[in-house]
């Protein structure tokens, strides 16, 4: 009788199992000059904000403020600032993002990004701290995307898989504004603005 309730439940197993597509990574380049258009920018002051090409019409965007950017992976709200999230110090975005992608047969859906940011020392020396930042890519149906977690990537030989490991398991379920973002090693302050 036991071996007969098996089966259904292996089954049952299996057909969750094959439900789930397959996650890969998929990489783009962000080249300020060649991949954005600037669509605001200060007459007086050092800011601007940025939209970019990202993962097949996935858009990267961008606000750059006193040396200190923000990123959004995916699609927006209307108000393209209402989330301001960035280190406190100094910090700039690496040219190469990884896109975490779930493929279910011929539809390949982004749902979260790993960006390398060299964040600035505040005592002046000349050693930045690398961090890989997590990002939940927001759709084109919910427009929902922050930053899951942050990877301290400066003497973490395993950073680059604990960030996919965080992607792969958070992301897609993060609630963004709620659940709290995860830190793995001694990341430098980080913060997120709702305007």
């Amino acid at each position: 009788m036991r071996s007969l309730l098996t089966i259904p439940l292996a089954l049952a197993g299996l057909c969750q199992a094959a439900q789930a597509g397959d996650i890969s990574s998929a990489y783009t380049d962000l080249d300020w000059k060649k991949d954005c258009v600037t669509y605001a920018q200060a007459q007086e002051g050092d800011w601007a904000s940025l939209a970019c090409s990202g993962y097949r019409g996935y858009p990267v965007l961008i606000a750059y403020d006193d040396a200190r950017e923000s990123l959004f992976y995916g699609f927006p709200s209307s108000n393209m600032t209402a989330v301001w999230e960035s280190f406190i110090a100094f910090n700039s975005a690496a040219p190469k993002l990884e896109w975490r992608v779930e493929t279910n047969g011929d539809l390949a859906i982004p749902f979260a990004v790993i960006h390398r940011r060299s964040i600035s020392n505040p005592e002046g020396e000349n050693k930045p701290t690398d961090v890989l930042i997590v990002a939940k890519v927001a759709q084109p149906e919910n427009y929902e995307g922050c930053t899951v977690g942050l990877v301290l990537a400066t003497g973490n030989p395993a950073a680059n898989d604990e960030a996919r490991k965080l992607a792969d398991e958070k992301a897609r379920t993060f609630a963004c504004g709620k659940d709290k973002r995860v830190v793995i090693g001694n990341a430098p302050d980080f913060g997120r603005v709702d305007n």
